[in-house]
């Protein structure tokens, strides 16, 4: 089952590159600096500030993100400041192996997806960050 869920993904994420292309759409690496004003520091030096959508503000101030090696799709808006597209979109991803995992969230008591972090709204227990 794995294996068909990866490759839909593999290909979703081409089939988003391929669109991104086409709509003025970019992608943005490199490590998150969470924060109220969360940055994002690129290889060549650059701080990058981000924004998007309440959830994906909420996935870019989560502290247990700090320092991964994060993607991010959307526009830039000035040539210091990036808008992430919606969350619904799933524009962010953590690269880990030379592989993109999708973020996400996790309740292990009521098992319950979110994709943004905070507390479950069944339990009202803290959310696990769990990368797929």
């Amino acid at each position: 089952m794995k294996t068909v869920t990866r490759r839909a993904y593999i290909v979703s994420f081409f089939a988003a590159s391929l669109h991104a292309a086409t709509d003025g759409t970019s992608s943005l690496r490199g490590k998150l600096r969470p924060g109220e004003k969360p940055m994002l520091a690129t290889s060549d030096g650059r701080l990058i500030g981000l924004s998007g959508d309440s959830p994906t503000m909420q996935v870019l101030n989560d502290k247990r993100l700090a320092g991964v090696d994060f993607e991010v799709v959307g526009r830039f808006q000035g040539t210091d400041r990036f808008l992430v597209d919606p969350i619904h979109k799933k524009s962010m991803f953590v690269h880990k192996q030379g592989k993109p995992l999708m973020i996400s969230y996790w309740c292990d008591v009521c098992a319950i997806r979110t994709y943004a972090p905070g507390i479950c709204m069944c339990c009202q227990e803290e959310t696990a960050l769990d990368l797929n």
